[in-house]
């Protein structure tokens, strides 16, 4: 398989992945980032802030970044781990994983350097295949224990979706469960709610989670689905209006135009052996909703 690597307006590299239905995806080396995802028609799916800076070694804000060797912020490394403002590289061999003998797939890797190594002393491979389809996004992240010794991390897929307004939106598939909430020392609690809108900052750690979350666009009329294995959490994560304009590269009302549901493993690190790989996978797919007597049925999606 070719794969064509060209560089964005910005000076970074990129891939462009297309499908035979007219769907597109860019994904950055740097930062091993998804940076657009666009349906048969053309209309962007990813978030991807006015603001946003791509100037490394800056974090970019939108896409799908790659939170890895840890989510958040611990000790002395940066927030959210170093693997979104490294620069990545096409994987040539991605064994286990068949080979994927369209244009719509690319494997990329990442390994350590010697200042990575200073921060985070352990030997791993990074590796991350994303794959395009008529109305799909698959994410496949894999870590591999190449040190002599055991380690420990936590990993997320940094999703933001764009939405039309986020007031309107609804996350269903979550409820009943507990989660561990940012705003309040993460404090532990159970969500009471039949699903969840937003009308204030939101910033939790669902926990255990099922494989299927709905994010139902009711503006659009559109229903993100995201199905993911491996990773038994989800953030979800809003900033509202005065935490936005808080963040230098994210536009001041930008917050009504995006939500992050982020598949993740947070609770729970996962530990790996020396030659141990690990393996996620995030499905983003979106259908239409339907109405009926003024309400969404998502049940079919959630359960079909």
């Amino acid at each position: 398989m070719t794969v064509n690597v060209v560089r964005d307006s910005s000076g970074l590299e990129k891939i462009i992945l297309t499908e035979p239905r007219g769907s597109s995806a860019q994904v950055l080396l740097y930062g091993g980032q998804v940076i657009s995802w666009k349906n048969e028609h053309g209309e962007e799916l990813l978030f991807l802030s006015n603001k946003a800076l791509f100037k490394p070694p800056k974090a970019i804000r939108g896409g799908i970044p790659i939170c890895f060797p840890q989510l958040g912020s611990f000790g002395s490394l940066e927030q959210h781990g170093f693997a979104r403002n490294r620069t990545w590289a096409v994987d040539s061999s991605p064994s286990p994983l068949p080979l994927a003998n369209n244009k719509s797939t690319v494997d990329l890797i990442l390994k350590p350097t010697d200042e990575d190594m200073k921060i985070w002393p352990r030997s791993f491979e990074l590796r991350l295949r994303v794959c395009l389809g008529p109305g799909k996004l698959v994410l496949i992240p894999r870590v591999r224990n190449t040190d002599t010794k055991p380690f420990s991390f936590t990993f997320a897929l940094h999703t933001y979706l764009s939405v039309s307004d986020i007031s309107e939106v609804r996350v269903e598939g979550l409820e009943t469960l507990d989660y561990f909430d940012n705003l309040n020392e993460k404090k532990r609690s159970t969500e009471q709610a039949d699903a969840i809108t937003f009308d204030d900052e939101v910033d939790r750690v669902y926990l255990s989670t099922p494989t299927k979350i709905a994010i139902i666009d009711h503006e659009k009329k559109r229903t993100y689905e995201l199905r993911k294995e491996g990773l038994p959490d989800a953030v979800v994560w809003n900033p509202w209006d005065k935490k936005s304009k808080a963040i230098p590269d994210f536009g001041d009302e930008e917050y009504k135009q995006m939500v992050c549901i982020e598949a993740a493993a947070v609770e729970h690190a996962i530990v790996l052996k020396p030659c141990e790989e690990w393996k996620g996978r995030q499905e983003l797919s979106t259908v239409s909703s339907s109405y009926f007597s003024g309400q969404l049925d998502p049940l079919r999606v959630l359960h079909g």
